[in-house]
């Protein structure tokens, strides 16, 4: 998937506890262990903003965009607004 969770990076970072960041926000530690290892489809952006305001960062320090091969998968279209 071409979104990578750089959670884990963000928490060395910050030196902070999965269980801590997890209590705090309202999630499970099993939950959380899934979007630190980038197991997840997606996630809420009532999470993504409360991890965010615990770790005092944005949104882009925690999710990266790396582009799939392209010979794989073509691009998608999309119509521009207007």
């Amino acid at each position: 998937m071409p979104i990578v969770l750089r959670l884990d990076v963000v928490l060395a970072r910050r030196k902070v506890r999965s269980n801590v960041l997890a209590r705090a926000i309202g999630i499970t530690e099993a939950n959380l262990s899934l979007l630190k290892s980038g197991k997840v489809k997606g996630m809420k952006f009532e999470t993504l903003a409360a991890i965010c305001i615990y770790l005092d960062c944005q949104p882009g320090d925690i999710l990266e965009y790396r582009p799939d091969d392209v010979t794989e998968h073509p691009p998608i279209a999309f119509k521009r607004a207007g």
